[in-house]
């Protein structure tokens, strides 16, 4: 049998609003509801962003510990993953939720392009982020917009800045960064096999390019991540109605490529994570 397939799901983001999709959750409580019903629906991983009243993006401890909590209430043992991204803060701000100890934290290992900035990931930040994965036992998923993050996040892995084995995931679709590209894609997966042969890796696509993202990464013998945060529509012509429907999609390319859906307890297991208290 193949290995079971871990689906994240990317519940809000920074970006889109109730504007582009009324489907967005926004408030704490939205982002529980959705990120229930996407676990329900075969999602493991919840890649959580908050925002402020306004709707802004934000990196306020306090709101990341209440949608923390409720999460943790409401999908026991689902995998916590906060974000520490650019768009929400400046700074060792972006890192401000670290002790709030969630099983894992998105860390960018460089800078890239974005469509109309600079996302800026300088090396004094990042290895301070990574200290501050590595005090609260935080595993970082590495997001890889560029070839050259791989290979950082190696070098970051063997001089132990962080712990491994590396979990990586593969971001395209991002204009001005790497684009949708099946062959680019491969040498990815190559690169990472050769520069850290332990490491897992997960792949997400931005708009049109997140479902292609999803069944390759899904038939090549990786893990996928899907959700609003990255797309709001099933197609060019049909908003998704909720994070659970494009959690459904990727389980039935799952299907497909004969991959079992994995458990939060396989997740875990497979990620090196601690399995929570009281959860049965």
């Amino acid at each position: 049998m193949s290995d079971p397939c871990i689906i994240c799901v990317a519940i809000t983001g920074s970006v889109a609003g109730k504007a582009d999709n009324p489907a967005v959750p926004i408030s704490i409580e939205e982002q529980v509801e959705s990120t229930h019903e996407a676990f329900e629906a075969g999602a493991s991983i919840a890649h959580c962003h908050v925002r402020d009243d306004a709707g802004r993006p934000s990196s306020d401890p306090e709101r990341f510990a209440r949608l923390k909590e409720g999460i943790e209430r409401h999908c026991p043992g689902m995998v916590i993953q906060l974000s520490t991204g650019g768009r929400s803060g400046a700074g060792r701000e972006r890192g401000g939720m670290l002790p709030l100890a969630p099983d894992m934290a998105s860390l960018s290992v460089g800078s890239n392009n974005f469509p109309t900035r600079v996302y800026e990931n300088p090396p004094d930040l990042v290895d301070w982020l990574a200290s501050e994965m590595r005090a609260y036992k935080v595993k970082p998923e590495i997001e890889a917009f560029d070839l050259s993050h791989i290979v950082q996040a190696a070098r970051m892995a063997r001089d132990g800045r962080i712990e491994g084995p590396l979990y990586v995931q593969f971001v395209m679709g991002v204009k001005n960064a790497m684009p949708l590209d099946e062959p680019i894609f491969d040498f990815y997966i190559e690169t990472l096999k050769r520069f850290a042969p332990d490491a897992m890796w997960c792949a997400a696509g931005v708009g049109a390019a997140q479902i292609t993202v999803n069944e390759w990464a899904i038939a090549k013998g990786g893990h996928t991540r899907t959700g609003l945060e990255d797309n709001v529509r099933l197609d060019r012509a049909t908003l998704a109605p909720s994070n659970a429907a494009l959690v459904k999609r990727a389980v039935e390319l799952c299907d497909k490529h004969a991959r079992p859906v994995a458990t939060w307890r396989q997740a875990r297991e497979m990620l090196g994570l601690r399995m929570p208290e009281g959860v049965a």
